[in-house]
């Protein structure tokens, strides 16, 4: 995708309150300049099940439905109520997005979990995660495909001049690929799948979105760049607190093979927030260590707070999404 699609700043995805015109007038607001970031869809999870990020993801699938039961989500054969008040509220979040965005051109982010975190997030009827049988998974990612399509379609038909960008959120992606998901007995883990068979399954589902821009964003440790890479990811979204030096060299080949990185630099939850170019400075260290070139930093980082905003209150929510777009700025002026 041309290199104006990305912008120096965005969010993640969720926002406090369970307003989503305040949410999208707010989000709207923060990146309306020209170039000044990428607006995107916001989630609402204090508004309650089928906000949450699962819910939520799990109301669009398609041919396949879930409910709330005491343990999670879990499967069932048809559209229930928790299926239609997710639906009910991510129609009511698009209408405000549509409200807040008339007449805008340029990138447009929307957020999805994606099909590894799902499918150990959601139960078959047997209590167990999806995760547990290879078949479901399958059955969750064609499902998750098809409704990521439809959605995708809704956003352009509703805005336009977007170029939409599709985001997965993988937090559990290190989990499953390690054998870390426990089971419902929580006595046992469920075992690690295949390498390929991850990579696999999320390069058929990120191909819902052709060649627009594709990012995956996991705000656990050791976040497996290559692999994203190699499923299709144009750009990489995660806590920058968590990386290490053990991740320099998988982060310096991606930026050199041009993948974008979303560096989660802002805290997410309320506190005093430093000045943007000390917000900046340890992506500055990180291209030095790297010994890449800093005029590319501009190019290729795009700033975010380090998660998702929904434990913020609104008055730090929208100071967060303004201090990102400055130091974002910090680090295009300043890239030494």
């Amino acid at each position: 995708m041309t290199a104006h699609t990305w912008c120096p700043a965005t969010g993640v995805g969720s926002m406090p309150g369970g307003d989503a015109r305040e949410a999208a007038k707010t989000v709207a607001g923060s990146f309306d300049g020209p170039g000044q970031g990428i607006p995107y869809l916001a989630e609402l999870p204090a508004r309650g099940p089928g906000a949450d990020m699962i819910g939520r993801t799990a109301g669009l699938l398609v041919d396949l439905y879930a409910r709330v039961e005491p343990s999670g989500w879990r499967i069932g054969d048809r559209p229930g109520r928790d299926t239609r008040r997710a639906r009910a509220w991510l129609g009511e979040d698009l209408d405000a997005l549509e409200e807040f965005t008339q007449g805008y051109e340029g990138p447009l982010k929307v957020q999805a979990v994606g099909p590894w975190t799902l499918a150990a997030a959601l139960e078959l009827r047997n209590g167990e995660a999806a995760l547990s049988d290879p078949g479901a998974c399958r059955d969750l990612a064609g499902s998750l495909a098809e409704g990521l399509r439809g959605h995708l379609a809704d956003v352009r038909r509703r805005v336009p001049g977007a170029q939409v960008v599709l985001q997965l959120d993988e937090p559990s992606l290190i989990a499953v690929l390690r054998g870390r998901i426990k089971t419902a007995s929580e006595y046992r883990t469920h075992r690690a799948v295949d390498r390929q068979v991850v990579e696999s399954t999320l390069r058929d589902v990120l191909a819902v979105q052709g060649e627009g821009p594709k990012v995956v964003h996991s705000c656990a440790p050791d976040v497996p760049f290559a692999l994203l890479r190699r499923a299709g990811a144009d750009a990489i979204s995660c806590d920058f607190s968590l990386l290490t030096e053990r991740d320099d060299e998988a982060i310096g080949e991606a930026v050199e093979a041009g993948t974008r990185f979303l560096a989660g630099v802002v805290p997410g939850v309320d506190g005093r927030l430093s000045d943007p170019a000390g917000s900046v400075m340890g992506v500055r260290t990180l291209w030095r260590r790297l010994g890449l070139d800093p005029g590319s930093l501009a190019e290729s980082v795009v700033i975010t707070p380090s998660c998702g905003l929904a434990g913020a209150s609104p008055a730090y929510a929208r100071e967060v999404l303004a201090h990102c777009v400055r130091a974002a700025r910090s680090l295009a002026d300043n890239p030494e």
